[in-house]
C-alpha cells in the first residue's frame, strides 16, 4: 500500500518551466538545485548538496538525492547548468521566460536538459504514488552544475564521494537529449573520446625580403595542418563512426607586413573512437608531425600540449539497454537506434562506476537560439522513465 509521502504526481511541464526560469548558466546554481531538492524531499528523498571547489576553478553546486537504502540502485543523472544565451536580440522569446507556444516549451535548458530532469522527477513521483517507498530498491538523482563547463567540480567528484563511502550505483540513465528526429528514435550506448590539442611550431623569424635567412613558421604550420587533415585517422570501428579532426583556431600574433614569424600556433580537436586511447592517439599524431617536420628540413621544432576531455567508452547491449529499448517500445511503439554518435557527456565519468546509457528529448535545438521541447514529448518522456522504473523494480 503506497505511503502518504508519495501520492501526488509532479507535473513535468510545470517543473520544467520553473527550472528554465532559474538562470543557471554555468557555473551559477541560480536556484535550480534548490528547487529540485524542494520538489524531491516531499517524496521521501534524502537530499544532499555536494558543493565543490578547486583552486583556479569556479565553485560549483551539485545535488545528490536518494530514496531507499538497499536493493538495486537505479540512478538518474544529469545537469542543471546551461550554456549562455548568446545574442539575446536573436531570441523571439525570453530565454528564461519558459513560455508555452505552438505546442512547445521555449527556453534555455528546455531540451538540454532541464526537461529531462523534470521528467525524472515526474516519473519518480508517479512510480512512488503507485508503489510507495517499499519498492525493493533505491532511486537516486545525481545532478551536477558543471557539465557545460570544465566538468571539474561536478560529476567526477560526486562519484568519488559516493565511492569513498561505499555507495554503489547499479544502473544509470543520463537524460541528455539523445533523440534525433522524434522522441525515442535514438539512445546512446557509448561516446567517442575528445581531446583538445595546442600545436606550437617554431621556425626562424626574419625579414621577408631575405627568405634565405629565415624559416617561416606559418609555412611549417600549414604543412603540418595538411599532414593531419589529408589522411583520415581511421575508418571507424564496429560500434563507432570514424575519428574526426577539426582545427578550431590559428594564431600568429604578427601585425608586421615585412616580418615572417618565427612562431605559429594552432588548436584542434579530435573526437576519437574505441580504436584509440588518448595516449595512443597522441603518439600517432606526433609521429605524423615528426615525419612532416623532418621532410621540411631546417631547424624547425614543434610542441603538442593536450587536454583530454574524456576517453571513448561503450556499454555493450544488454540488461540496461534492453530496459530502455523495451520501455520506449511500451510507451512510444518504436525501437530506438543504439548509437555512439555525437559529443561528450558526463556518462564518460559514470561509465567507470556502473553501466550507463543516455536517453532523453529531441536535441535539435540544444545550445541554439529559441531552444525548445515539445510539450507532448516532455509528458511522454516522463512516461518512458516511469516505465524504466517499473521494469527495474518489477515488484
Amino acid at each position: 500500500m503506497p505511503d502518504s509521502i508519495a501520492t501526488t504526481a509532479i507535473d513535468v511541464i510545470d517543473l520544467t518551466a520553473r527550472l528554465v526560469r532559474c538562470e543557471s548558466v554555468t557555473p551559477r546554481e541560480a536556484g535550480a538545485l534548490t528547487l529540485l531538492a524542494a520538489t524531491l524531499e516531499p517524496l521521501g528523498f534524502a537530499c544532499e548538496r555536494m558543493d565543490f571547489t578547486q583552486a583556479g576553478t569556479d565553485d560549483v553546486a551539485n545535488l545528490y538525492a536518494r530514496i531507499g537504502t538497499g536493493g538495486r540502485h537505479f540512478c538518474f543523472a544529469g545537469h542543471s547548468d546551461v550554456v549562455p544565451v548568446g545574442d539575446l536580440s536573436s531570441w523571439t522569446m525570453g530565454p528564461f521566460a519558459a513560455e508555452l507556444a505552438g505546442g512547445y516549451l521555449f527556453g534555455r535548458g528546455a531540451a538540454d536538459m532541464k526537461g529531462a530532469i523534470a521528467a525524472f522527477a515526474s516519473a519518480t513521483s508517479s512510480f512512488l504514488a503507485r508503489r510507495g517507498r517499499d519498492f525493493g530498491g533505491s532511486i537516486s538523482f545525481l545532478i551536477t552544475g558543471d557539465e557545460e563547463g570544465p566538468a571539474i567540480n561536478g560529476t567526477v567528484k560526486m562519484l568519488k564521494r559516493l565511492a569513498d563511502r561505499a555507495e554503489r550505483v547499479d544502473l544509470c540513465v543520463v537524460g541528455e537529449p539523445t533523440s534525433s528526429r522524434k522522441l525515442g528514435d535514438m539512445i546512446k550506448i557509448g561516446r567517442r573520446g575528445s581531446v583538445n590539442i595546442d600545436l606550437t611550431v617554431r621556425g626562424v623569424q626574419g625579414h621577408v625580403a631575405y627568405p634565405e635567412r629565415l624559416d617561416n613558421a606559418i609555412h611549417r604550420l600549414s604543412a603540418m595542418i595538411e599532414a593531419l587533415v589529408r589522411t583520415p585517422i581511421d575508418a571507424g570501428s564496429a560500434h563507432f563512426q570514424p575519428s574526426t579532426l577539426q582545427f578550431t583556431n590559428l594564431d600568429v600574433g604578427n601585425k608586421a607586413t615585412n616580418i615572417a614569424p618565427g612562431t605559429a600556433r594552432a588548436r584542434f580537436n579530435v573526437r576519437f573512437n574505441d580504436l584509440w586511447t588518448s595516449q595512443t592517439l597522441l603518439a600517432h599524431l606526433n609521429e605524423r608531425l615528426e615525419r612532416t617536420n623532418a621532410a621540411l628540413g631546417g631547424n624547425g621544432l614543434f610542441e603538442l600540449a593536450a587536454q583530454v576531455s574524456g576517453e571513448s567508452f561503450y556499454t555493450p547491449p544488454g540488461a540496461l539497454s534492453d530496459l530502455a529499448v523495451e520501455s520506449i517500445r511500451d510507451v512510444l511503439g518504436i525501437a530506438p537506434e543504439l548509437s555512439t554518435s555525437g559529443g561528450t557527456s558526463d556518462a564518460r565519468f559514470i561509465r567507470s562506476y556502473c553501466p550507463v546509457i543516455e536517453c532523453g528529448l529531441v536535441g535539435e535545438t540544444m545550445h541554439k537560439v529559441d531552444e525548445k521541447s515539445a510539450i507532448a514529448d516532455l509528458r511522454q518522456l516522463a512516461r518512458v522513465y516511469e516505465r524504466m522504473l517499473d521494469r527495474c523494480f518489477p515488484g
